[in-house]
This record gives C-alpha cells, structure tokens and sequence, in this order.
C-alpha cells in the first residue's frame, strides 16, 4: 500500500478499493414485521451481488465491515446469530469465489472467535489465496484503533530497543490491508454518517459516500450511483485544483485538501 499522505497515488474512473459498512440490515427487517436476523440473511444476499458487480466494473478490491470489535455489545442472541450466519456463508460461497478468481481474506482479532470459524476463515484464505481477480477483504471483530496499535506492536517487536523515529512506510506492512491500495471510495448504506472505527489509517483521503438505501437494497444500481458520484469529485490530495489540471494557477488563491 502507498501511503496518500507521502506520495499521490493513481486515479481513474473506476475507484482500484472499495470500502463499505454493511448497515440497515436490522431497520430493514423491522420494516418488514421480521426478526432482525431475516435482515441479515438479506444482507448476505446483498453482499454476493455487490462482490458479483465490483468484479463487472473492475474494482481490484472490496472491502466489507461485516463485525466491529464494538458489535460485541449487542444482544448476545444476535451475536450468537451472527457468528452463525457467518459460518454458514462461508460453507456455502467460498467455492463460488474460488471459482470465479475472488481472493477472499478476514481482517480483524480472530481469538474472540470460536474454533470451527477460525477453521473456515483460515481455509477459505488458504484455498483462494493464489487467485488473481478481485481481493474481497471482510473485517470481522475489527477496529480501527486496535488496527494501528497492532501494527505499532509487530513494528516495536520488530524494530526492538532502536530509538530511531519511525516512518509511515516501516509501519504500513503491519496494517491489516497493508498489501492492498488506500481506498478510494468509501460507502455506508442505511443513512448513517460516520465511520464507526472503520479504516481509520486507511480512509485519510478516501472519498467518503453516504446513502439512505438500507444494505439487503443495496444493488449494482445503488453501486453506479456511488461510483458516478466518485467520478465527480476532484481527488487533490492537498494539491490545488490548477495542479490537478494542469492549469497555471491564480496569484493569490487557496487550497483546500
């Protein structure tokens, strides 16, 4: 991964990463006289097309927040459905990605999870990990904050007793998405807008795009709208706007980021 605080990295009319946060599958349910898990089994549904229309459009990588380390605080039948749900969709759609090229990874602090889901993340990781088409990346028990204190740990560990200052680029590896390109566009489903401990590191100069569409809607449709708002924006990563376009700029005038 470049970092797009030291160096500007490429764009193009497709972003290379894309992030989401899952949300609304439990206000869908209830709309509907469900029970919350009828929202996430949607959801599931939503995630396969989505994964299914990033690889359409040339996306290099999906990344999906499927599980904060906050999600604990929920209700323990939900988290226990959840943590079934999980196994259960990964018994039944890692063959599909294999089959269709899809390099699929789990990010996030595995040891909260039970062993025979620590097993089917590990295979699934193992079976696709040569496959050379879209990278989908599933943040479970996952938060921003603890991402860059591991990474800080493995880099102490790493460097030992040296008082030498670090730098962005010894401590990128260790981050959990260190192989892969910054984001470049950010989604969050079902109206909310924050980004709940998600890619804190990661999301410095993201384009960030909230929608009202609750997640189990989220389809290639609501994906083009995303997109097409992407295309729109002038990405300067603290450059002017004249540098952007090669135009000689104004005496006088100031940048944004």
């Amino acid at each position: 991964m470049t970092s797009s605080t030291q160096e500007v990295p490429a764009v193009g009319g497709v972003p290379r990463h894309v992030a989401i946060i899952m949300d609304g599958n439990g206000r869908w349910a209830k709309r509907r006289f469900l029970p919350r898990v009828a929202g996430h089994h949607k959801g599931v549904e939503a995630v396969r097309n989505t994964v299914r229309a990033c690889a359409e459009r040339g996306v290099s990588a999906l990344t999906l927040f499927a599980f904060s380390s906050e999600n604990w605080r929920r209700p323990q039948e939900e988290v226990s459905l959840l943590m079934q749900l999980f196994v259960s969709a990964l018994q039944q759609e890692v063959d599909r990605l294999h089959h269709s090229g899809i390099r699929f990874r789990v990010i996030g602090d595995l040891t909260r999870f039970d062993r025979q889901l620590v097993d089917l993340i590990d295979s699934a990781q193992k079976l696709t990990a040569a496959n050379t088409g879209l990278t989908l990346t599933v943040a479970a028990n996952y938060g921003g904050r603890w991402d860059i204190l591991q990474a800080v740990d493995k880099l102490r560990r790493q460097e030992g007793a040296s008082n030498a200052p670090w730098t962005e680029a010894q401590l990128l590896p260790h981050l959990s998405l260190g192989e892969l390109p910054e984001p470049d566009l950010f989604i969050r489903t079902g109206g909310e807008q924050r980004i709940s401990n998600f890619l804190l590191w990661q999301l410095a100069y993201t384009e960030l795009y909230f929608t009202e569409t609750l997640w189990p809607d989220f389809d290639a449709q609501a994906l083009d709208l995303a997109i097409a708002s992407y295309r729109k924006r002038e990405r300067r990563f603290g450059r002017t706007s004249e540098q952007v376009s090669g135009v000689a700029e104004t005496p006088g005038r100031t940048a944004s980021a």
